[in-house]
């Protein structure tokens, strides 16, 4: 049986040290599921994992784009089955970690993509650009966050992507693409995670988040990477919107609520096996998760 793995949850909860705790007994590779994880120079900001730190587990698709580029859900799902279908052969088993809930459903269930634009429809066409966006956020937050607020002909399209009504897909998405895949969920009580996130965006500055952005602003790079939370609030901070003090406070204000979104949408569209995150111990849940696999 060909196994293929996921680990999902919201931001700041120990995916990838669990990714590399189940590839070590599995004999398993690591596919990331993060939209921001793909690009070089945005390493601080995504909390992406150093190769020193992957424990001599490969990771596939990180660092595989310029910031300049984009990666759409129909090109995510191509690269990853491609990828799933080569780690088959080789008997090893795929495990796709990250927070991309929709990108990551793409590639399990049977998505079918035919590129076609959309039209205002009836429901939509009265909404404003901003209406459209929190539409959009309700439904698919991780798309939202790359999605542009003011540009209506981005947004329908993200829209008709993230209902998979018909136009952006020839299926509705709802049957399975392949018959053995296990969903691990990761989840931590509200404030404990809201906790972690505020630590983990701390560290980030420590370990020099503004340089790091400093350098793609300097270098003009306006794209899909930096509409990621962390690089649009400190472009703003360079564009001289608003103090350090307040850039960091929105940052952690922005990341809780991406971290709701997700955790909202992963209980609404996956049904994954749960378990609750101990940082204090968080051996204990690698050990459950290990005895359950």
């Amino acid at each position: 049986m060909n196994r293929i793995i996921c680990v999902i949850g919201p931001t700041a909860v120990g995916k990838s040290e669990m990714g590399i705790a189940i590839a070590k007994k599995v004999n398993g590779e690591i596919i990331s599921g993060d939209a921001f994880q793909f690009y070089r120079g945005l390493d601080i900001g995504t909390a992406k994992l150093k190769s020193n730190e992957w424990q001599g587990i490969k990771h596939h698709l990180i660092d595989i784009l310029d910031p300049n580029d984009s990666m759409s859900v129909a090109d995510y799902q191509k690269i990853v089955r491609a990828k799933i279908d080569e780690l088959h052969k080789k008997g090893i088993v795929p495990i796709i970690v990250g927070g991309s809930g929709l990108y990551i459903q793409a590639v399990l269930y049977d998505y079918r993509f035919n590129g076609e634009k959309r039209e205002d429809d009836s429901d939509l066409a009265k909404l404003a650009n901003g209406e459209l966006w929190q539409l959009l956020n309700s439904i698919a937050p991780e798309i939202a966050e790359i999605t542009d607020h003011q540009n209506r002909r981005r947004l329908l399209r993200a829209i008709s992507i993230a209902r998979s009504d018909g136009d952006a897909f020839d299926g509705l998405g709802k049957n399975k693409y392949y018959e053995n895949f296990e969903l691990i969920g990761l989840e931590m009580p509200r404030e404990k995670l809201y906790q972690a996130i505020e630590a983990r965006v701390d560290l980030m500055f420590e370990m020099g988040l503004v340089s790091e952005v400093k350098g793609l602003y300097d270098a003009k790079v306006n794209g899909q990477s930096t509409v990621a939370i962390g690089y649009k609030e400190l472009y703003q901070y360079f564009d001289k919107v608003r103090s350090l003090e307040e850039t960091i406070s929105l940052i952690k204000q922005q990341t809780r609520r991406f971290a709701k979104r997700q955790m909202t949408w992963f209980k609404n569209q996956m049904d994954a096996k749960w378990y609750t995150v101990d940082k204090t111990n968080f051996q204990a849940v690698v050990d459950q998760v290990l005895a359950d696999i």
